[in-house]
């Protein structure tokens, strides 16, 4: 998954101005809270909320945020905004505000000065808090859909399908707040007990990427604010809405939550979720603020295995807890005792997700001798009949863009590069005439080990199919990737599914199936496709710290 980091100062904040032709939309004045006297946001007191009522039609104004969202409060930059675009059309969508790294200070100052009470919240109230916003994104999914679609491209089946996962991990972990669990260890000494004791590890910086501009934002918040953490969240550049989206819709629950909180003496405080948006140019800084800061005890990121390298090194000099989602080059295995209708109907669904735009999408696909040019044949077909290049929002459309123009030049480069050295094309092989950001769904043959399309991952709806003979041949080319995220065979004989399932260098496995993500099960990769899991019963364990306490006297 390719993703960025991004962030500027909010000494002299103001109101930017609305774009040409945008009607200001009047917002209620509201009474905040204070912030952190330390940090470079304005002193408490009513600021308006921002709001364009000249969006793209069909978009929801009320979740349609534009402004960082920061202890609490909807802050433009200092530095003013930047575009964000339809990728399918190239139009604009908004201007979003443009922060830098004082901001980013600024939103962990408020974080940690939250963290201090959040942390002390029971367990229930949280899981109380996390299934509400569950609900609320449910309640709101349709609009929700419609703000992924307009900014990342995808269809709006697949963009309802994210914003169902996205809001099942508020589900899960809200489930998972109430079960952490510590020990007790009886020790050699009779008067002596151990108490093991998880607890939060702080604030936590959260960086996610574009592709799935929703769900890679709850898998990594719900875990941490179930664990009792705090969050300074980072969303890529091409696609910063829809996290705030999400801060609108949390936001909206907090003013519900708030009398019952008080109630029990226990409020949620400004700063639990904060959101800093910026644009491509404010990366570098932006990120090193996040990573470097003191405040910060924990990192999780999902995006390129460079800028994941980049993280670690500024992670190292201060120690910090981190989670990796990198990158990833799937293997896709059919071997001869494979069911080839399955196998074709696995790739299908592996390969052209999200326009070929995900982690875990199959990037090579090594098909056994004597069941090659069945599956090949059988492939070819299925993509022109099944996919379907257009607009996400057309209904028929299964194929959107890809997220911007240098994405489709890098598809370009695989697919001539693998046809210079002897690759065939079967079907695709070029841009679409939809637009500049469509590439065909393409499906290559005679590839060799040898073809970048081999070597790195495309990110992309190209489909390189390489011949092998034996099981030993297909694990050595699966293996030999630096890279290990997911995996993928097909195959109907038991014992070669437990050699196969046991030896691909993977973190995750898919046996006779082409989709294998779900909010239950762990997901992450090993050698350099990351550190440490998400979702499931241990993805909250990334954001706890033991901590052991020796009893004595007894």
């Amino acid at each position: 998954m390719t993703s960025c980091l991004q962030l500027q100062n909010c000494r002299a904040l103001r109101l930017a101005r609305p774009p040409p032709g945008a009607n200001p939309r009047p917002r209620p004045r509201c009474p905040l809270p204070p912030l952190p006297a330390a940090g470079p946001l304005p002193g408490p007191g009513p600021h308006p909320l921002r709001g364009y009522s000249g969006g793209p039609a069909g978009l929801s104004q009320a979740l349609l945020r534009t402004d960082a969202f920061v202890g609490g409060r909807w802050l433009p930059a200092a530095a003013g905004t930047f575009p964000v675009q339809d990728p399918a059309s190239g139009a604009q969508i908004g201007r979003v505000a443009d922060c830098g790294a004082a901001e980013a200070r600024g939103a962990v100052s408020a974080a940690h000065q939250a963290f201090s009470s959040w942390r002390g919240v029971s367990a229930k109230e949280r899981s109380s808090l996390l299934r509400k916003w569950y609900d609320l994104m449910i309640k709101n999914k349709d609009d929700l859909a419609k703000i992924i679609t307009a900014e990342n491209g995808k269809p709006i089946k697949e963009a309802h399908g994210e914003v169902l996962y996205s809001a099942l991990f508020l589900e899960w972990f809200s489930e998972e707040a109430r079960r952490i669990y510590g020990d007790v260890i009886y020790t050699p000494a009779q008067d002596r007990r151990g108490l093991v004791l998880k607890q939060p590890v702080g604030v936590a910086a959260i960086i996610t990427p574009w592709n799935f501009p929703s769900a890679m934002i709850t898998r990594k918040v719900g875990a941490a604010l179930a664990a009792g953490c705090t969050v300074v969240v980072k969303p890529a550049e091409d696609t910063p809405l829809s996290a705030l989206a999400l801060g609108e819709v949390k936001k909206g629950y907090l003013k519900v939550l708030q009398p019952m909180l008080l109630a029990n003496q226990a409020g949620i405080p400004p700063g639990v979720y904060n959101v800093v948006p910026c644009s491509r140019q404010k990366t570098k800084e932006v990120g090193e603020a996040l990573c470097t800061d003191p405040l910060v005890s924990k990192i999780s990121f999902t995006g390129s295995t460079a800028t994941g390298k980049i993280l670690l090194h500024y992670a190292a000099d201060s120690v910090k807890r981190v989670s990796m989602e990198l990158g990833g080059h799937a293997p896709f295995i059919v071997f001869d005792s494979a069911n080839v209708d399955q196998a074709v109907a696995g790739a299908l669904a592996s390969k052209y997700r999200n326009s070929g735009q995900t982690c875990v999408c199959s990037n090579r696909f090594l098909v056994q001798k004597g069941i090659h040019d069945s599956f090949v044949k059988k492939f070819a077909e299925a993509i022109e009949r099944e996919l379907h290049v257009g607009h996400g929002f057309e209904e028929r459309t299964t194929q959107g863009p890809l997220i911007n123009e240098k994405a489709v030049e890098k598809v370009e480069k695989h697919v001539s590069d693998a046809v210079s050295k002897g690759a065939t094309i079967v079907t695709g092989g070029k841009r679409h005439s939809f637009g500049k950001n469509f590439f065909e769904p393409t499906l290559l043959s005679n590839v060799t080990t040898d073809m970048l399309c081999s070597q790195e991952e495309t990110f992309g709806p190209l489909a390189p199919v390489i011949k092998f003979d034996t099981e030993e041949e297909a694990l050595a080319i699966a293996n030999s990737a630096d890279v290990g995220l997911a995996g993928y065979f097909y195959s109907q004989n038991p014992a070669q599914i437990w050699r196969v399932a046991e030896q691909l260098e993977v973190g995750m496995v898919g046996v006779n199936e082409g989709l294998l993500s779900t909010v239950e099960c762990p997901f992450g990769g090993v050698k350099q496709s990351g550190l440490g899991r998400e979702g499931s019963k241990y993805g909250i364990d990334e954001y706890l710290e033991l901590k052991y306490v020796c009893y004595g006297g007894l």
